[in-house]
């Protein structure tokens, strides 16, 4: 048995009593073993102030590379959530795609049963109905404007004056009523009856279709003339809703013109009264509102002192202080003939719709 100090395995070589003394320098003894103390720190210890060099990831943690593509996956829902959400609380509706049906127009001559009056073109408005007429522009009145189911005050007030504005542009501007530009009225005129527009007042023809004189008040300028400037106005408006999407205007006015002969304002029998009474439809959609145009869907003109004989369609053909309507009636109407039928109506102006001689 080994004894105390001593290893089991006997003296290492190099010691006294064992071999080689080359790492006795080296060897620890058991005494110095003994002495030596271990020790173990702790975890905070061992993190001093040093940090760690790899962070613990969570459950939760993503990579950096995935984080777009939540954030695209959650806008799509997000987007997708407020289409169906609106979708049921806002229902789209598609807008219209129809195109207006072309104006109807019929225009009546009135003939008048005896010798037109004529005189002084003051005189002859005092002693006719039109004595209390307003002038101009100011006898088209507008009535008061209300916000209706799907429409409101601003919407209907512009529809009101939309109408107006033609009325005023087709019936009163000296120019129109002469025969010069009509790009004014047209301007006003939805695209999509622009053509018949056009067709009616390069190749007017009395079909009920394309009668210049349907859309606006025409004179030949080598026959008449204004003999008065102020036009006597009367007449009334009206508005209700066409649908969910447009409003539609009534109006129906009368308008009074003292007119001469063209070039002699010293003709003996002086100036005679014209009366036209005009009566329209208006249609305008929302998008007619928002642009200032209006389809027209029917006109109706009753015009006299004319003959029944008289081509209307181009212009109005007024008949002059002492003249007279022919004896011959309207044009004779083929109803074999296919195509539109021809205008053929005619009308009788009432003794009372003229001036009376008094004063």
């Amino acid at each position: 048995m080994a004894g105390r100090g001593e290893p089991p395995e006997g003296t290492p070589e190099g010691l006294p009593g064992g071999g080689d003394d080359e790492y006795r320098s080296v060897v620890f003894d058991e005494s110095f073993v003994r002495a030596a103390r271990l020790q173990e720190f702790s975890a905070q210890e061992r993190m001093g102030e040093h940090a760690r060099a790899v962070r613990s990831r969570s459950s939760w943690s993503l990579r950096p590379s995935s984080k777009p593509a939540v954030a695209l996956v959650l806008l799509l829902l997000i987007a997708f959530s407020t289409a169906i959400y609106m979708g049921i609380r806002h229902p789209y509706h598609p807008p219209l795609t129809g195109h207006p049906e072309p104006l109807r127009m019929t225009v009546i001559p009135l003939a008048p049963e005896g010798p037109v009056p004529g005189g002084d073109a003051e005189r002859l408005f005092a002693h006719s109905p039109a004595a209390q007429f307003r002038i101009g522009g100011s006898g088209i009145s507008l009535p008061s404007a209300a916000k209706t189911a799907h429409f409101s005050e601003s919407q209907v007030m512009n529809a009101l004056s939309i109408a107006k504005d033609y009325l005023i542009k087709s019936s009163l501007d000296p120019d129109v009523l002469a025969g010069g530009p009509d790009h004014q009225i047209r301007v006003l005129l939805d695209p999509d009856l622009m053509a018949q527009f056009d067709q009616s007042l390069a190749t007017p023809a009395g079909d009920g279709r394309h009668s210049a004189t349907g859309w606006l008040v025409r004179f030949d300028p080598a026959e008449v003339a204004l003999a008065d400037p102020r036009i006597r106005v009367q007449g009334a408006m009206s508005y209700a809703e066409s649908g969910t999407d447009a409003l539609t205007v009534a109006a129906d006015y009368v308008f009074v013109y003292a007119l001469r002969p063209a070039g002699n304002a010293t003709h003996p029998p002086g100036a005679s009264l014209f009366t036209v009474r005009r009566e329209l439809h208006f249609r305008l959609d929302r998008e007619d509102l928002r642009v200032n145009r209006t389809e027209i869907q029917s006109s109706t003109v009753e015009a006299g002192p004319q003959a029944c004989s008289a081509e209307v369609a181009s212009r109005l053909r007024p008949l002059l202080a002492g003249e007279r309507a022919s004896a011959r009636g309207p044009a004779g109407t083929d109803p074999y003939a296919t195509g539109p039928a021809p205008e053929a109506l005619c009308g009788t102006l009432a003794t009372g719709a003229q001036p009376s001689s008094g004063g």
